[in-house]
């Protein structure tokens, strides 16, 4: 468990206290899931002592009913928080010199509140990369729950598919897989949904809008949903229309060419920057490595973007259990975006995607059948 894991490290390394405030993390080690908005959440563990679950008022019968291993504290909005949570701390832990926090994370004003109730106490060591790694490595359960979310990503793109005809707005398209969605029972996107037509889908990170879907156009959908607090990620660039252009099949066969070099390239021991370099090269040689502008993929898991990086000169070996996205691209202002993303794990074989909607430039055909 990540919590028994976490306490035996404290011990070897003489931490008094580990103090996590990111949600994520703190459901990693608590299985108690929420967003506290403003509010503080935190989950704070000894070496000799119960942990402790800190959450807003309005929130503790829910952290009572899933948080077993740990003793519940809460606070009123009225209260002060930090007051109240060093109290808590300072009964339950005689020795509150050396804490580890989460670097990453934890905001100045944050870490200022907890000097000024721990003056004496030294906050130099870093809980961040410890759990960066542990979180890396995904268990049955895990891939299990990320298998449904994928599962769920495929819903969303046959959704978008049928949705799509001339005339319709990217945004009536977003609006409409989310509507078919919840209806199903998904209750929440793993990221803000993006549909873009034609030369919009050149910016990677571009915005839906008003633009209307024209005959003859690619229509690039980006999404993802999350099941039991893990997120699913996946890209697709459909055609919409007759016959593409010459221009247009040149560059989706090469982005799904390099895609699919990538997908074989898999294997344990690879490091991340040669999986990078299997698709890259690829597009490059082509004379388009310019218009492909950012890393091959990301981790995943709680988080739509968790370790690792799959990117040039990243040397970390990759293993069985990672997780990460697979999305190679190329984007020519004002002309054409295209980008082909699956998101899956290492096996001892390869490769298991969590995504399985066809690719092909006639994939639109196939999920409107």
């Amino acid at each position: 468990m990540p919590l028994n894991s976490i306490i035996n490290l404290m011990k070897t390394q003489d931490v008094d206290i580990v103090f996590l405030n990111d949600p994520k993390n703190v459901f990693y080690v608590s299985s108690y899931r929420s967003d506290p908005h403003e509010r503080i959440l935190a989950a704070v563990l000894f070496k000799d002592s119960k942990p402790l679950l800190f959450v807003p008022a309005l929130e503790e019968n829910d952290a009572r009913n899933t948080a077993a291993e740990f003793d519940v504290v809460s606070y009123m909005d009225t209260q002060d928080p930090w007051t109240i949570l060093a109290t808590s701390i300072k009964e339950r832990h005689s020795s509150l010199a050396d804490w580890s926090i989460e670097k990453d994370f934890l905001t100045v004003e944050r870490m200022e509140a907890l000097r000024t109730h721990f003056p004496t106490a030294t906050f130099g060591h870093n809980i961040s990369k410890t759990l960066q790694e542990m979180r890396l490595i995904k268990n049955e359960q895990e891939l299990t729950f990320m298998k449904e979310a994928g599962h769920w990503a495929d819903e969303a793109l046959k959704i978008g598919a049928k949705t799509l005809r001339e005339g319709i707005t990217e945004l009536e398209v977003v609006a409409e897989i989310e509507y078919q969605l919840k209806k199903r029972g998904v209750a929440e996107m793993s990221f803000t949904t993006m549909v873009l037509f034609g030369e919009n889908a050149a910016s990677p990170h571009g915005v839906p809008g008003d633009t209307k879907l024209k005959q003859n156009q690619f229509v690039l959908f980006d999404l993802g949903t999350m099941h039991e607090g893990y997120a699913s990620d996946v890209t697709r660039t459909l055609f919409f229309g007759d016959k593409p252009s010459a221009h247009q099949q040149k560059i989706y066969d090469l982005v799904l060419t390099a895609h699919d070099a990538a997908m074989a390239a898999v294997r344990p021991g690879i490091t991340a920057g040669e999986l990078d370099a299997a698709a890259r090269t690829i597009i490059a040689d082509a004379g388009y490595g310019s218009y492909f502008n950012h890393r091959l993929g990301h981790g995943l898991g709680q988080g739509v973007h968790e370790f690792p990086s799959i990117m040039e000169g990243n040397g970390m070996a990759l293993i069985e259990g990672m997780c990460f996205s697979i999305e190679p691209g190329i984007y020519i202002e004002g002309d054409i975006g295209v980008r082909v993303e699956d998101c899956g794990f290492v096996t001892a074989e390869g490769f298991e995607s969590f995504t399985h909607t066809p690719t092909g430039i006639d994939a639109y055909s196939k999920l409107i059948d």
